[in-house]
């Protein structure tokens, strides 16, 4: 089956049950997508399936065949996302394992939510984060969701 990965296409020929996270990782080597629980609790895994946040650790790949698939690596080419500046400018990585999948979860929220409230960035706390960044987060997302204005 076809791929489309990041604006790329690849092979897949393997089980189509397995986890879009393990073939992510294992066998097209983007490592940026974690894992963490293996069951969907977490949200290191996200990634954009036709833009819309999906967990590819609970995801099969043969759901994903002839959609397009967005992985951290893909979300820009310089890390200029107004995501990740927001990240950087308002210091939100402490460990950094969460962090691809809290930055990607964030897109997709702004795709849909270009001003978010408080309480809709607190729905995003499905996402974990060990070392308790919350607060950073939050603002970050705020200070995205301008970048996000003076682009358009």
């Amino acid at each position: 089956m076809d791929l489309e990965i990041n604006g790329k296409t690849y092979e897949y020929d393997g089980d189509p049950e397995q986890p879009l996270l393990w073939v992510l990782r294992d066998s097209i080597g983007l490592t940026g997508t974690k894992y963490g629980c293996g069951i969907g609790q977490c949200g290191a895994c996200t990634v954009h399936v036709d833009g819309v946040a999906r967990r590819s650790c609970m995801t099969p790949v043969g759901k994903v065949a002839g959609r397009s698939v967005t992985t951290i690596e893909g979300l820009s080419e310089d890390g200029g996302h107004p995501v990740q500046r927001a990240w950087l400018d308002e210091d939100v990585v402490q460990c950094g394992y969460c962090q691809g999948g809290q930055i990607m979860a964030v897109a997709s929220l702004l795709a849909q939510v270009p001003s978010p409230t408080d309480e809709q960035i607190d729905e995003l706390h499905t996402n974990l984060c060990r070392c308790g960044t919350y607060y950073r987060i939050r603002r970050a997302i705020h200070l995205a969701a301008e970048y996000m204005k003076e682009k358009s």
